[in-house]
């Protein structure tokens, strides 16, 4: 049994994160990923030289922290990428944000009235209720917008419809974007919106050479990060974990620590616990849903193809419901410049009909759909292919996850040497940015600060607006006070 002061589980953004502010502190850590390369869902994958994400990541951010680490890390390798985007709606692609001329020609002038009579509609006469993302949607942006171009993305992405999901995930990854602004700047020629920037950073080979610097860093400093090792058990007592149990290559080992900070999916985390929680938590654990991802990443005969770095594919007829570009990421993401390699996302659950079939299948399927979209490919046009599936890439926000939720944050607050940070250790659909937020925080806790992590507002660094300023606010906390809680939550 070998012994750590700081032992992180996963080895993503927000454990790499974790392990790496502790590092700069003289803080000793060891980090466990079961994947064979670190960066959770903002890694890099390879096939053949070509160089594709598992969604693309753009590093932007109004986080003092964050973004200082990202410079600390990547320097002058980063590069400026200017942010183009549209929307794939009924045979029409639409500029994102909306431009005038191009919003009218597409929508109609008759049919973008109505949406605006809607809009104003629901400004005079609200729905009373707010418990789901259609009645959110609606009362902010009227039920004809709602129904343009929410419905069905947002149908496609989550397989559930939108009476279904909660509110809270349109209030988290909704409010401030501008497509309410974009309409009426088609009509009205006017748009202030912060969050769409024109540029922003990205690392020359992809988000996951920011993680592998990371890695090297921390190895080379005497923090080593060992990949292919899964964490398959956890032991406590006293409202202490006391060690944990790694299966790595055949080899089962216990490795004892002082401090606990995990990022695995908190619903599969609980269920490893020993002693086991009380039936109530694990069967709220049960109860927490996640939405699988698959990438088709398709080599195309072609040097160049739209401009976008990415596209959002809402009409209902196609199953892909995003297209990156990665040669408009990053020329060095493909090894060939008379090439081109797209990205075709696919939401889908684990065993469902899509997700079970074959990778030739996928394959075909994604050429047969980029063929049919018209953005310059042909079938024969596609050489070649590979298919990544990612598991748990999106926690659900159903209408029981709060309920399960509160449940096991109570539970969790209960131990003095274990958080959980990031997407899946807390279960909230956020941004690379606020996982790392979480992470630095549980760092910083482990340094003899004193912040909830719980209580990091999703929604303001999803949005981008949390300022420097705000940020020395929150350093300054030492103490937290459950009636007036000086954390992030009270800057927002």
């Amino acid at each position: 049994m070998s012994t750590n002061s700081t032992i992180v589980i996963g080895g993503g953004p927000a454990g790499l994160t974790a392990a790496y502010e502790l590092n700069k502190h003289g803080k000793k850590s060891v980090v466990f990923e079961k994947a064979d390369r670190v960066g959770g869902i903002s890694r890099t994958e390879t096939y053949k030289g070509y160089r594709f994400d598992i969604g693309g990541h753009r590093f932007f951010t109004k986080v003092g922290e964050v973004e200082q680490l990202w410079q600390e890390v990547m320097g002058d390798e980063f590069i400026k990428v200017p942010r183009l985007s549209r929307i794939y709606y009924k045979n029409k692609f639409f500029s994102y944000p909306l431009e005038p001329y191009n919003a009218l020609s597409n929508l109609g002038l008759i049919n973008s009235t109505l949406i605006m009579w809607s809009y104003f509609k629901a400004k005079v006469q609200p729905n009373p209720v707010e418990e789901n993302f259609e009645q959110w949607v609606s009362n902010r942006f009227g039920k004809r917008l709602y129904e343009t171009f929410f419905k069905t993305y947002t149908e496609k992405v989550w397989g559930i419809p939108c009476t279904e999901i909660r509110a809270d995930w349109a209030a988290q990854r909704i409010k401030g974007l501008s497509l309410k602004k974009a309409i009426v700047n088609a009509l009205f020629g006017s748009n202030d919106t912060k969050t769409l920037i024109k540029e922003f950073n990205y690392p020359e080979l992809g988000p996951g050479q920011m993680w592998e610097r990371v890695q090297q860093i921390l190895d080379g400093d005497g923090s080593p990060v060992h990949l292919n090792t899964e964490v398959i058990g956890l032991e406590h007592s006293d409202n202490r974990i006391r060690n944990i149990t790694i299966s790595q290559q055949g080899r089962v080992e216990k490795v004892t620590g002082d401090d606990f900070v995990s990022s695995m999916p908190v619903s599969l985390l609980l269920k490893k616990l020993n002693p086991a929680p009380p039936e109530e938590v694990l069967e709220a654990a049960r109860g927490l849903k996640y939405r699988d991802f698959l990438i088709v990443s398709l080599i195309v005969d072609k040097a160049e193809l739209f401009p976008d770095n990415w596209i959002y594919i809402h009409s209902p007829e196609f199953q892909v419901g995003r297209i990156q570009n990665f040669k408009n990421w990053s020329a060095a993401m493909v090894p060939d410049s008379s090439k081109t390699c797209l990205g075709m996302e696919y939401f889908c659950s684990e065993g469902d009909k899509l997700w079970e079939k074959s990778n030739p299948e996928l394959i075909e399927l994604a050429s047969q759909e980029i063929a049919k979209l018209g953005l310059g490919v042909k079938l024969e046009d596609v050489e070649d292919g590979c298919v990544i599936r990612q598991y748990k890439a999106y926690p659900v926000y159903d209408g029981e996850y709060r309920q399960h939720l509160k449940v096991i944050e109570k539970y969790l607050k209960t131990f003095k040497n274990l958080q959980t940070v990031g997407r899946n250790g807390m279960h909230r659909y956020n941004n690379q940015d606020h996982s790392m937020l979480t992470a630095l925080l549980a760092a910083k806790n482990i340094l003899g600060e004193n912040h909830d992590l719980w209580n990091v507002n999703v929604e303001r660094s999803y949005h981008e607006n949390f300022t420097n300023e705000e940020w020395s606010q929150l350093k300054q906390q030492s103490t937290k006070d459950d009636n007036d809680t000086k954390s992030l939550s009270s800057v927002v």
